[in-house]
């Protein structure tokens, strides 16, 4: 695939969707939503826009030219003049930005067992503790490491924010969205942390949590959401796994599901040393674009979800096409690592498609960064996993959720970037 000119994404983007749109109809073996799922959704929410056919005409923000209008057509010109402006707009109108209060961090190994998982794995409990003003908030990691591996070894970083037996899907199907037992006998070691432990997942007016021990008194309109505190905090998790002698912390993948995937791709936004970014139907505000108004959109994120973004990003709802980023440029800031996008069929409140498009409009960055990938217009068929280079992507049959199938491909993606 060529990589798109700056002056020709928006272009390119409508010519995209008219291509995937046509060939559906066409009877083309790539995936398009099922029709009776689309009229079943659109009776139950009438106000939520769920059909292709009334995505409205867009452009997309032009990925490779800077704000003062240089063409971006360089390695050096990315990491140096455009990447920090994309990081940059994304903070102010997006997720927020992180405030400069000074703090210290200290991990406490709270426990270690060597004969976990009947004796082939080590599990380690540690505390990761932050202080700052005299105050301190504690939340926990969780990590297994397999025993027959005498080296460090790759880790996925799961973001979990469900708290409870009652509505985690994590103790609901342990085995499904969080498969340790899998992951040790295939070489890999899993690591989890509550994020709703570091921030609570509801809108306490940013009281509590860590915004309560970080945030200044005044909290201006880019100060950081949930949702970029829920990152910042896998970046502590971070700063342990590069310690721990069991772990190869070149090799550490960033997880997560929903509204943990919108967090995971930030977490790999910012923080570079996550070598790998999987984001799991993270749909509005995650991987979909936003232009697309298609399921979720701006509005209802900061109507439902107040406290997932920075106060700026509601100036932006029913009102996307002036948004200076859109998705695309987000997943482009994780290049030249490896990315991993994938979405289910019934989860059109998601849009699979949008995710998609904008993961195709990544790849430029990709390709300019010297890591050559190439993925086809339209969208693969269902569960057929597509991978070039370091970029993969797949849509499965089913509902929202984190399955074994989808661990299973992303350690397959894995297992070709990483052994």
């Amino acid at each position: 695939m060529k990589i798109i000119s700056n002056s020709g994404i928006a272009v390119a983007l409508f010519l995209i969707g008219t291509k995937i749109n046509s060939a559906s109809a066409q009877g083309d073996n790539g995936w398009h939503a099922n029709t009776i799922t689309v009229e079943k959704l659109s009776k139950e929410r009438p106000g939520i826009n769920y059909s292709e056919e009334k995505v409205p005409a867009y452009n997309l923000p032009e990925i490779f030219t800077s704000h003062n209008g240089v063409k971006v057509n360089s390695v050096d010109l990315w990491n140096k003049t455009r990447r920090p402006e994309i990081i940059e707009l994304f903070r102010k109108n997006v997720y927020g930005r992180i405030p400069e209060t000074p703090y210290q961090k200290k991990f406490k190994i709270v426990s270690i067992d060597k004969h976990a998982m009947g004796g082939t794995a080590t599990q380690k409990e540690v505390d990761i503790i932050i202080e700052a003003m005299g105050k301190s908030l504690t939340f926990h990691l969780t990590l297994f490491t397999p025993n027959d591996v005498k080296n460090g070894v790759p880790v996925f970083l799961l973001i979990d924010p469900w708290r409870s037996d009652t509505d985690s899907p994590h103790w609901k199907q342990k085995d499904e969205y969080w498969p340790v037992k899998e992951a040790i006998k295939r070489g890999y070691g899993m690591a989890v942390f509550n994020s709703s432990d570091l921030d609570p997942d509801n809108f306490d007016n940013f009281k509590n949590g860590i915004h309560g021990l970080l945030d200044q008194k005044i909290r201006p309109d880019d100060a950081w959401g949930t949702l970029a505190a829920w990152a910042w905090g896998a970046s502590r998790c971070m700063d342990y796994l590069v310690t721990d002698k069991d772990v190869a912390s070149d090799k550490v993948a960033v997880v997560g599901h929903s509204r943990a995937g919108k967090t995971s791709l930030w977490a790999g936004a910012e923080d570079t040393r996550f070598a790998m970014v999987v984001s799991n139907e993270s749909g509005a505000g995650g991987a979909a674009l936003a232009r697309r108004r298609l399921g979720e959109t701006v509005e209802r994120l900061n109507t439902i979800f107040p406290h997932w973004f920075c106060s700026n990003y509601k100036k932006y709802n029913n009102k996307e096409d002036s948004l200076p980023v859109d998705m695309h440029m987000l997943l482009g800031l994780i290049a030249p690592r490896a990315l991993y996008i994938d979405c289910a069929d019934e989860d059109l409140w998601g849009d699979p498609h949008g995710s998609y498009i904008s993961l195709y409009n990544a790849v430029p960055v990709f390709n300019l960064l010297g890591v050559n990938s190439d993925i086809p217009e339209s969208m693969p068929p269902l569960n057929k996993q597509v991978i070039s280079g370091r970029v993969a992507f797949h849509i499965r049959d089913g509902a929202h959720n984190l399955l074994l199938r989808d661990w299973n491909w992303f350690m397959d993606f894995a297992d070709k970037v990483w052994k």
